[in-house]
């Protein structure tokens, strides 16, 4: 493809706009078209004075920013975008209204421009069969705001011609993203994958676990995500990230993996949004309080705990620990009140009753890394008195961490969240729908995760993975939590995602 090649833009809302700033700046002409009168100019003077601003900020030389305006121009019909080379469609997420788009542009274009839809939940084969010929169109999603998010979505269809996709990869990369290539699936990576980060956060709140402010802080502080889930929601707005986990749910003919949440159904039928509307699962806007999560107050420093367990997650708490000045014993058994375990899964009441000798159990969640997380989410057995609790709590605040008390449930919250991302994103590579190296790069690239869901999972052990899922679904009895087979393949022979 020529750097020269004129790029349409069908949609100048916040997406088209958006590709066509990532495009002129690239060096395309541009053809913003929008059928809202006056849009596609409004479009063009808005990137027009972001681009002068970047200018002003020093992060674009002014030369380069009045090129990029140059190359932009609204047009007024289907038959301008005539000499584009490839044509971008952003508008409302309505099937037959993409289709209606497609099947009137085909005529107007050269046979050998390429048709690309930015669609984020529509299937790619459903809009490409309004064409004479399909296999010019795929998908290229690009995630808001374009200009600054490097991931791109290239999206093959069945009939997808396989030139086209490398096509449309080639120019993504030119334009300095990050294209990652997906067969059409529902919410293709990123939306797919991403499901249960929302799914596990919600049950846990449903389930009346704990509270907002302290799951969005255990996932921050211990799992080292950027954003935990209420707030994430909340700030793409309950309505739309519900419509998703609609659209993927349907997509998969009711999957119970991707069964939508009544809390959140909830929180849309109410009119709480999120930010948009001043209130979500916080309020937002002057004088809202900010989320405060529950943390305990300062307990004794023991002298010394015992840290059950032989495998590395077990060795980083236990070393942790003992940085904070507390004596750690690896054996439950050596006098000790209370035993700390890394969760495998297991509530602490299963793992009091399946010890050898009764003993108070606290339950510690998974966290990024040990060595530098500064919140943990815990969970007591039924036989830890108070005294035991102090022990616990104290320990873990002598190392550092602040502590959050969660009901008693299978995986707490990072454990259940990290293992469920990890089962997504491993069936998504067992049906081919992208490689494992691009569904690493699509989460991390795509919303912002601090690991790969498969690289994670190799750095934590796929037997434990496995573990994890097993006693989720061996708890709740439901087929949600159902082990991928590209998992069960992998603990058998003691394989790796990335070997």
């Amino acid at each position: 493809m020529s750097g020269r090649m004129p790029v349409g833009i069908v949609g100048a809302g916040a997406m088209g706009a958006g590709i066509a700033q990532v495009a002129a700046t690239a060096g395309h002409p541009v053809l913003l078209l929008d059928n809202r009168p006056g849009a596609a100019a409004a479009a063009v003077a808005s990137v027009g004075e972001m681009l002068a601003k970047l200018a002003a900020k020093g992060k674009l030389a002014p030369e380069a920013a009045a090129a990029a305006r140059g190359r932009l121009r609204a047009v007024g019909g289907l038959a301008d975008l005539a000499p584009a080379g490839l044509v971008i469609e952003a508008i409302v997420e309505d099937l037959a209204a993409k289709r209606e788009l497609f099947a009137a542009l085909e005529g107007m274009v050269a046979p050998g421009c390429l048709l690309a839809t930015n669609t984020s939940s529509l299937a790619i084969p459903a809009i490409a069969a309004a064409l004479r010929a399909p296999q010019r169109l795929a998908g290229m999603h690009f995630f808001n705001p374009a200009p600054l998010m490097e991931l791109v979505e290239i999206v093959g269809g069945v009939a997808s011609a396989p030139d086209v996709l490398d096509q449309l990869a080639a120019l993504a990369r030119a334009w300095g993203k990050a294209p990652v290539r997906a067969r059409s699936t529902p919410g293709f990576i990123v939306n797919r994958v991403a499901r249960p980060f929302y799914a596990e956060g919600l049950r846990l709140l449903a389930e009346q676990a704990t509270d907002p402010a302290t799951l969005d802080a255990v996932m921050r502080e211990a799992g080292g995500f950027r954003m935990g889930p209420c707030e994430l929601t909340d700030l793409i707005g309950q309505d739309v990230n519900f419509a998703v986990t609609r659209s993927v749910f349907e997509g998969f003919f009711g999957d119970p993996r991707f069964t939508p949440s009544l809390l959140q159904q909830e929180l849309v039928a109410a009119g709480w949004l999120g930010r948009k509307r001043g209130r979500g699962f916080y309020l937002y806007g002057e004088g809202a309080p900010p989320p405060a999560p529950q943390t305990e107050p300062l307990a004794p420093v023991p002298e010394r705990v015992a840290v059950a367990g032989e495998d590395a997650v077990a060795q980083a708490l236990a070393d942790r620990l003992q940085r904070g000045g507390v004596e750690v014993v690896r054996s439950p058994h050596l006098p000790t009140d209370i035993v700390l375990r890394a969760s495998d899964g297991r509530t602490a009441a299963e793992l009091e009753a399946s010890a050898e000798h009764l003993q108070p159990t606290v339950v510690v969640d998974l966290a990024l890394d040990y060595a530098t997380a500064t919140r943990l989410a815990v969970a007591f057995s039924p036989h830890c008195h108070q005294a035991s609790r102090a022990t616990a709590i104290g320990a873990l605040q002598a190392a550092g961490f602040a502590v959050s008390i969660l009901r008693d449930l299978p995986g707490l919250a990072v454990l259940r969240t990290v293992a469920m991302l990890i089962n997504e994103a491993a069936d998504a590579l067992h049906y081919g729908i992208a490689s494992a190296a691009d569904v690493d790069l699509a989460m991390r690239k795509g919303v912002n995760y601090p690991l790969g869901p498969l690289e994670w999972a190799d750095g934590l052990g796929i037997a434990r993975v496995q573990a994890a899922l097993v006693h989720l679904a061996a708890f709740y009895g439901e087929d949600r939590y159902r082990v991928s087979p590209r998992i069960r393949q992998l603990a058998w022979r003691g394989g790796r995602f990335h070997e």
